[in-house]
């Protein structure tokens, strides 16, 4: 019977800790979120009185699924004045073409948005050799369509298992749930990183994930859409 308290006791324990709220690190300059229907309605006039500098908003998932709340949180964002990004959450098994042009149709992406983000983070039933070829079509189209290099966001074990050595030239947004930052076997560095989802904000029900960037704002420009938006994909 004691033992099985104790296994009790430890379970209890364990929970608790997994839901530890997510303290800010605040050593860093830049913060931010990332966001979809899951906050459920988000008071952004109060999201823009905290620490948060910019967001990210999943807007569509596979070649046909698209957030309900995406367009009313996409323009509340830029009415706040944050920093706004869009997130495509990829499926491997399915046309990386086709998957980049539900995002684009989702997304009015206008010159100082900041790059899009490719959110790999499940193999599905796909090999590695689809889901690097795949990738490679998402962030093929919507470069042209947007003249800036998407970001690459994944987490720790999932780069290290399946993307190490590849897409070389693409920032980076890697996820690790620690203090400590991500450590990737290539030797590469991050550009973003999301250190907890247990975070507590004014005017989001619930908890959000908590990011940082590496540098200051004035770095963060680097990753701004500056070129026109190109209208089609052609043949």
């Amino acid at each position: 019977m004691k033992q099985i308290l104790s296994i009790i006791i430890i379970f209890l324990l364990g929970a608790l800790g997994c839901n530890k709220v997510t303290r800010p690190l605040m050593y860093y300059a830049v913060h931010g979120i990332d966001v979809s229907h899951h906050q459920k309605r988000i008071v952004w006039d109060s999201v823009a009185t905290t620490h948060i500098d910019f967001v990210y908003v999943k807007a569509s998932e596979g070649i046909t699924w698209q957030d309900t709340l995406f367009q009313n949180n996409w323009e509340e964002i830029r009415r706040v004045g944050l920093f706004r990004g869009a997130y495509h959450f990829f499926r491997p098994d399915y046309d990386g073409k086709a998957q980049a042009e539900n995002f684009l149709q989702q997304v009015d992406l206008r010159s100082g948005d900041l790059a899009p983000v490719l959110d790999v983070e499940v193999l599905d039933k796909a090999s590695k050799v689809t889901l690097l070829k795949e990738m490679y079509a998402w962030l093929y189209w919507v470069e042209l369509r947007t003249g800036v290099k998407p970001i690459i966001y994944t987490n720790q074990k999932f780069y290290n298992d399946y993307l190490y050595g590849y897409f070389t030239d693409y920032p980076l947004w890697i996820a690790r749930y620690n203090t400590k930052t991500p450590y990737l076997v290539d030797g590469r560095s991050w550009n973003f990183w999301q250190y907890g989802d247990h975070g507590r904000l004014n005017g989001i029900e619930g908890n959000v994930d908590f990011n940082v960037f590496y540098s200051d704002l004035s770095e963060l420009e680097a990753h701004r859409i500056s070129a026109p938006i190109v209208e089609a994909f052609g043949p």
